[in-house]
């Protein structure tokens, strides 16, 4: 074969291989077009809306007017921002480690051997497929003060009283954790679940046959190699943590004095924005939000490496 044949073979091949790329990246972009054009439209647009939008004073009719820092500065300075944010980031702390934790003790025992497996697995996860609204409206019954199942309980156990869940102050923000604590686990378990299933069984057997006991297998086989999942669940738990908005929603009337005490800030948002009509203000606290969870999350990803571990 002469050089110049070569030479034209080569050229055609790569023709045909550039050809084949193009294909190949015009197939991509029409298979990812219609997830790209839905957060494009609902997403990543509204955002920059909304960050525009803080900038201005918006009137019930729509009319705008650019009032510059104004909304953040009285956003420092509003009492009730401070308050909505401490819930928020009350809500977050406890809510998320509270249900990793019993996840993960749950996901250990889903997976050994045991009779009625498939029904405790179906039976944790089925908090997942109830509706918010379904959720709320049987907790503020079991909550209710009067002859709520929850009292009833604690007083079968000797308590006297009965716990003012949805009206103290001092507890209605713990209601709403056990609300979401309970909303949460079958979720993150099954995250778990599917993270302990990959590991090798070899590791557990050597360890046996090692004489370590089953805590010492947890700690030192199980726990180091969930730490990918573990951080998965914990960075999407957190972000979901902080835009709780429909429990509030739902379990706390308006009216209820107590409300400022259990308020989110992604509550606040919807309260300024769509009852009381100050969509300016509004959207400075939405950004507020955006922020925060920005900042929580970037904080994750940057000390990952100090305890997440990813190969096996």
């Amino acid at each position: 074969m002469t050089e110049q044949s070569t030479t034209k073979k080569f050229k055609k091949n790569k023709k045909r291989k550039s050809a084949r790329q193009k294909d190949m990246i015009k197939w991509a972009w029409v298979l990812i077009a219609p997830t790209f054009i839905g957060l494009l439209v609902l997403n990543i647009i509204p955002v920059f809306i909304t960050g525009v939008m803080s900038f201005q004073s918006v009137s019930t009719f729509g009319e705008s007017l650019f009032i510059g820092f104004q909304n953040y500065i009285r956003l420092f300075q509003d009492i009730e921002f401070w308050s909505s944010l401490k819930n928020t980031l009350l809500y977050a702390f406890i809510q998320v480690p509270a249900t990793v934790v019993i996840a993960t003790i749950l996901a250990v025992l889903l997976n050994s051997k045991m009779e009625g497996l498939s029904f405790y697995r179906t039976l944790y996860f089925m908090p997942m497929l109830a509706a918010p609204a379904a959720v709320a409206m049987v907790w503020r019954w079991l909550f209710n003060s009067q002859f709520g199942l929850v009292n009833q309980i604690l007083q079968f156990f000797g308590m006297s009283g009965s716990i003012q869940w949805l009206s103290d102050p001092n507890v209605i923000i713990w209601s709403l954790i056990i609300v979401g604590i309970w909303s949460n686990i079958g979720y993150n378990m099954i995250l778990v679940l599917a993270g302990l299933q990959e590991i090798p069984k070899t590791y557990y057997e050597s360890a046996t046959l090692a004489g370590a006991n089953k805590f010492q297998q947890f700690f030192h086989i199980s726990l180091p190699l969930l730490t990918p999942q573990l951080f998965f669940v914990v960075v999407t738990s957190l972000i979901t943590s902080l835009q709780v908005f429909d429990l509030v929603y739902l379990m706390f009337s308006n009216t209820n004095p107590s409300l400022i005490n259990v308020q989110t800030l992604a509550y606040m948002f919807y309260n300024e924005s769509f009852v009381l009509g100050d969509q300016g203000y509004g959207a400075a606290i939405a950004i507020m939000l955006v922020i925060l969870i920005s900042i929580l999350t970037f904080i994750q990803l940057k000390f990952q490496d100090r305890w997440v571990h990813y190969d096996i």
